[in-house]
């Protein structure tokens, strides 16, 4: 897909010439999985608590096959008014195993694609990991690694199990870029109370942050995850300095357009009663027009939230409609929104033309 943008300029003798943009596009998106996991239990984790699992075994199967076709027929829509096709890169959390995301990859929906799959088990209590789906037409991967998170509880001096944070370096039509896929720890106790995990796990994406950085100054860094923090929180604001003006962002210095979002009462989830924007995506300078770079650049911002993704009625109407609750699958897609960029790269092209007859 191509975005043409026309100007004007004069030239000798009036003759005008008439400058084509045109731009390639790409989104970059994330999505928050809810509960997907299989039909086997798996006794080196907390499986057994899965919303599939708590299922009679005949039901398993048909669910399972059910929530796979809900996230496919999501993933293909993300970002496609404008890109004419399913996401260049997706990263995505709350999912069991590296065959839950073969069998999603593999679904009808997706299969043409041909997503490659990024992913590591995290030593999560529940037993989730963080992964990263990329059109193998589109990215190649150079470097992946896991970062552990390792916090404690403060009052029992016990290891808390996390997510790990997942970090892939490759080239994206040819431009370099490097992504940190993340799904922070979670408010579980209680938001104060859990604030310190939140505020490791920000300081550990910093870490890494700075390390790219330091190999090269003008790295192109995507940060996206589910943060279990809004995008005002201590976490975000102040450990990774984000900004909400672009003009406020500096060489390695990040740039975070869903605090703006977060201001004008947009939400990807409902916790608590309440609308928040957990799930970001945040950019380093150099992928901005400011840093006046070749290759990609940030364009837009978004949540996908299109009417059948959406809560009808009820308590949650307006918010996500969740494919769990109460026991059973409700024939809904996730309790987050999905959360995408669009990048853009200039195709230049300059075309003369001839001053009009006068005759």
């Amino acid at each position: 897909m191509y975005l043409c943008v026309f100007a004007f300029a004069k030239a000798a003798l009036a003759q005008p010439i008439l400058t084509t943009k045109q731009y390639k596009v790409k989104t970059v998106a994330f999505y928050n999985l809810e509960n997907l996991f299989d039909v086997e239990d798996d006794p080196s984790i907390n499986d057994e608590a899965s919303p599939i699992m708590e299922m009679t075994e005949a039901n398993r199967a048909e669910v399972y096959q059910m929530k796979l076709t809900s996230m496919a027929r999501v993933i293909r829509k993300i970002g496609a008014d404008k890109s004419q096709s399913a996401p260049s890169l997706i990263g995505v959390c709350e999912f069991e195993n590296r065959k839950v995301l073969e069998d999603l990859v593999n679904h009808p929906l997706l299969i043409e694609f041909d997503y490659g799959i990024e992913h590591y088990n995290s030593p999560d209590r529940r037993g989730i990991d963080t992964g990263l789906l990329y059109k193998k037409s589109d990215f190649k991967v150079w470097k992946s690694e896991s970062k552990e998170l390792i916090i404690y509880d403060k009052s029992s001096g016990n290891r808390i199990y996390t997510r790990d944070q997942l970090v892939v370096t490759g080239a994206l039509d040819g431009d370099k870029m490097s992504l940190i896929v993340n799904h922070w720890p979670s408010r579980r106790g209680g938001e104060q109370k859990s604030r310190p995990n939140r505020v490791a796990a920000a300081a550990l994406n910093k870490r890494v942050i700075d390390s790219l950085h330091s190999m090269d100054a003008m790295s192109k860094i995507i940060i996206m995850g589910d943060l279990n923090d809004d995008p005002i929180n201590k976490s975000v604001l102040v450990t990774l300095n984000a900004q909400k003006n672009r003009e406020d962002v500096r060489p390695q210095m990040i740039y975070n357009p869903y605090i703006q979002m977060l201001k004008d009462g947009f939400n990807t989830l409902a916790y608590r009663d309440a609308g928040n924007i957990f799930d970001q995506i945040m950019l380093t300078y150099a992928l901005l027009n400011e840093a006046n770079q070749e290759g990609f650049r940030y364009y837009q911002a978004n949540i996908y939230n299109p009417s059948f993704m959406t809560s009808k009625t009820g308590r949650y109407k307006g918010y996500p409609l969740r494919s769990f609750a109460d026991g059973g699958f409700t024939g809904g897609y996730s309790d987050h929104f999905p959360v995408y960029v669009y990048l853009v790269k200039e195709i230049k092209e300059t075309e003369d033309l001839k001053a009009p007859s006068t005759n």
